[in-house]
């Protein structure tokens, strides 16, 4: 799985072929943008720690 693998875009950029595995890219019209595309903002928020439970200790009644 390389440079000679004719299978992979790799191996058909280095045969200089086109393929399957790498397609002819089609050309846009002239005069025509794309549309930017925007990125997702990633954000990272940061959880609470979780609350400890304790547990409850009941008294032993004598009788």
């Amino acid at each position: 799985m390389g440079k000679g693998d004719r299978k992979t875009a790799k191996g058909k950029r280095y045969n200089s072929s086109y393929g399957n595995a790498r397609g002819k890219a089609t050309t846009k019209a002239a005069g025509t943008a794309a549309a930017p595309v925007a990125k997702k903002a990633t954000k990272t928020v940061a959880k609470a720690p979780a609350a400890k439970k304790v547990a409850v200790k009941k008294a032993a009644t004598k009788e």
